[in-house]
């Protein structure tokens, strides 16, 4: 049975421990309720926007004052907060083309385990009747890892905000999803090159140093193949790139070819002859290149996804109201990204 509209919303439902705000309202209000109704496909909160008639998106949208003409209806304007940041945070994220699993975790230091693997152990032997079979060990990682909170302030009074129009305003709060989210970006980098406390950050090569070969300062073709043969037994996916470097790559021969423009044209990402994905960061240091198994290199810790002070937000306090992410990075296998310096 739907009951939307009698649902009491009150700032309790935020501090629901491990469920966020739409999950205690679809406890409360189960979407599966709505099949083959006329609001099949809104989520509890979605309907409680409809409940109170605030139209968040398009040119008709409301303004910022419609969530606060009610007690009930101001409780919903941190979730609108919420979900306008992490729209901000997935437009344009390439953490998930460089991270092998994501961990939810609820605490701030987090330890990893890793394969205890030797050459011995990593290597396909024949195993003869009776003979002992070889061994992988998982061991935990001596250091912890330690997740970092990444964050901005809102700093805007109520006055200043309240006859803005959300689909506006949805602009802003997306613009600073983009913000943390580059944070988070730059930690994960960071722990792909210098490691994550653990001795086990990215070995490092040079073009014109053994086993590279080439001037240093210049980039070619046969440098990227020769990086690319580094990763044996794993395999080189995915390429992390500054915009300096990328252009020196796409102005090669090898990437210039018909096929490769069709398909930038096409999708919007460059046609790498390696096959690898390649990403263009500022967050890589200049004149090197990250490259990387996407499927063995990184997990992703995640304490929180995006938390907003909502009790500043309930009562019309947006002056100095924090919005925060808290997430961490831990190498899972040594081997499985390399720097190379141009």
């Amino acid at each position: 049975m739907s009951n939307y509209e009698g649902i009491r919303l009150e700032k309790g439902m935020y501090r629901e421990a491990g469920q966020s705000f739409t999950q205690v309202l679809e406890k409360l209000d189960p979407s599966e309720n709505y099949t083959g109704t006329a609001l099949e496909g809104l989520d509890a909160y979605q309907r409680q926007l409809k409940r109170f008639d605030i139209k968040v998106k398009g040119s008709g949208s409301d303004m910022v004052e419609k969530f606060f003409r009610t007690a009930e209806s101001s409780v919903l304007f941190p979730e609108y907060v919420s979900r306008s940041v992490r729209a901000g945070m997935e437009e344009g994220n390439i953490l998930p083309s460089i991270t092998a699993t994501v961990t939810k975790f609820d605490g701030l230091d987090y330890r990893a385990v890793y394969s205890a693997a030797t050459e011995d152990d990593k290597s396909l032997r024949r195993v003869e009747e009776g003979a002992v079979i070889p061994q992988t060990e998982i061991k935990t990682q001596e250091n912890l890892i330690k997740l970092y909170k990444r964050g901005r302030m809102l700093v805007a009074s109520y006055e200043a905000i309240k006859f803005q129009k959300l689909d506006l305003f949805s602009v802003m709060l997306r613009q600073i999803g983009g913000q943390i989210m580059r944070m988070h970006l730059n930690d994960a980098i960071k722990v792909i090159t210098a490691g994550d406390g653990n001795n086990n950050a990215a070995a490092e090569l040079a073009i014109g140093t053994s086993p590279m070969t080439g001037t240093s300062g210049t980039l070619t073709y046969k440098a990227l193949l020769e990086f690319w043969a580094q990763f044996d037994p794993y395999t080189l996916n995915t390429i992390l790139v500054p915009p300096a470097v990328m252009l020196a790559i796409l102005g090669l021969s090898e990437f210039q070819n018909p096929l490769a423009g069709l398909n930038f044209q096409g999708t919007g990402e460059p046609g790498n002859p390696l096959g690898a994905k390649l990403i263009m960061t500022s967050a890589v240091e200049a004149g090197h290149i990250i490259g990387l198994d996407r499927g063995y290199a990184l997990e992703m810790i995640q304490s929180s996804d995006v938390n907003v002070e909502y009790d500043r937000l309930i009562d019309k306090q947006l002056e100095r109201a924090a919005i925060t992410s808290i997430s961490g990075f831990s190498k899972l296998y040594e081997g499985a990204s390399k720097v190379l310096e141009v």
